[in-house]
């Protein structure tokens, strides 16, 4: 006999803070998407994925990893990876923690750290969960909004670090908008931010900033500063390992790291990841093949849509944040009737964009004619 709770009893179950929390977006699925416009092929560019692909390399690693079996677990500890990343950036591999994609260790972050009514500071706009995991254990968020040219707002987060926050959440690139903070806004940042703070600062697309000679290495910034703080990097942007989820977070000590090796879970990133990143990383040509292409052709995209007459911030990611002039939850829809998808951006003040990521040019000149027709069709 199967025994199915009631709604109200089920939801009598549920923390009041998770059943307040807003929905993580993913996009819009691809085949209902498909399904929807009768395209023979979707142009996703919702997720801000690589359309470069990973390094051949990685292929021969999983391909090695299946002949040799998946029946076992995973090294708990990720040994290798921890020890090829920290030789990477030059930090001891006991300073490493690994994760799930980096998004993984925010989760394991907010868990460690926060207790209910704690102070988190981020940005707006910017990455969901860098709320959503906060408010999860009951933290109070405080958003510090961007200048009107959606840069970096001294004087604001000044205030906002000055109210004494736990934990502070800065991404660099920012998601959604691309922008970037150079040395002197990083190092105002740190140097406002309370020692008793922790200081998360999220760089999952700083290879593609990172030929920008005003853009800082967060490591450079924060090494040797006598205060907590963790930077968070991915495996699933400019090295093209989404579908696998792999990232990591270098800490500013060993402690810091070892308290969150033990709220993780034992065998939290799968042996073909760790295989395919230490392969990943083995292939700096490719890296720096994918970080080329990905700036030629955000460059170009963002001359025609701005030719075309709509408003692009400057992006030093792989992404593209686009003011549709409309509501960008309607011209979401329509470019998912011509078989592409975007994401339309929620966020108060933003309601009027979209962000794109980066495809092959073929598909991103697609992308911009369709735009181009149904955003001119709202204006009649």
């Amino acid at each position: 006999m199967n025994h199915v709770l009631e709604p109200a009893i089920a939801a009598s179950l549920v923390r009041r803070e998770v059943a307040a929390l807003p929905s993580y977006d993913p996009g819009a699925d691809a085949e209902e998407v498909a399904a929807l416009s009768g395209a023979a092929r979707v142009i996703k560019l919702s997720n801000n994925e690589s359309p470069f692909g990973a390094s051949p390399a990685v292929a021969e690693a999983v391909r090695l990893r299946l002949t040799d079996g998946v029946s076992r677990y995973p090294d708990p500890t990720g040994k290798r990876l921890a020890e090829a990343v920290g030789k990477s950036v030059a930090v001891p591999a006991d300073r490493i923690v690994l994760g799930n994609g980096s998004e993984n260790i925010l989760e394991l972050l907010c868990q460690t750290v926060l207790d209910p009514g704690d102070l988190v500071t981020t940005q707006a706009p910017g990455f969901s969960l860098h709320e959503i995991f906060p408010r999860m254990m009951g933290a109070r968020v405080k958003k510090v909004p961007v200048t009107a040219e959606f840069g970096f707002d001294a004087f604001a987060w000044r205030d906002a670090l000055a109210e004494g926050p736990k934990l502070v959440f800065l991404a660099n690139p920012c998601n959604p908008t691309g922008t970037m903070l150079n040395v002197g806004e990083l190092k105002s940042i740190v140097a406002a931010t309370p020692e008793s703070a922790l200081l998360v600062l999220d760089e999952a697309y700083c290879e593609f900033a990172r030929p920008n000679p005003e853009y800082p290495d967060g490591l450079a910034v924060l090494r040797g500063r006598n205060r907590p703080w963790i930077v968070l990097r991915t495996f699933s942007k400019a090295y093209g390992l989404a579908g696998i989820r792999v990232g990591f977070g270098v800490a500013s000590d060993a402690g810091l790291a070892h308290a969150l090796n033990r709220v993780r879970t034992p065998y939290n990133v799968n042996q073909l990841a760790q295989d395919a990143a230490v392969a990943a990383l083995g292939d700096q040509a490719h890296l720096a093949d994918t970080v080329h292409r990905t700036g030629l052709e955000i460059a170009r995209v963002t001359d025609q849509l701005r030719g075309a007459g709509f408003r692009v911030v400057t992006s030093w990611a792989n992404f593209m944040f686009i003011d549709t002039g409309h509501d960008a939850n309607r011209v979401a829809q329509e470019l998912h009737r011509a078989g592409i998808i975007v994401k339309a951006w929620r966020e108060q003040g933003c309601e009027n964009f979209i962000r794109a990521s980066l495809s092959i040019p073929e598909e991103n000149d697609v992308f911009v004619r369709c735009l181009t027709a149904i955003c001119a069709k709202g204006k009649r």
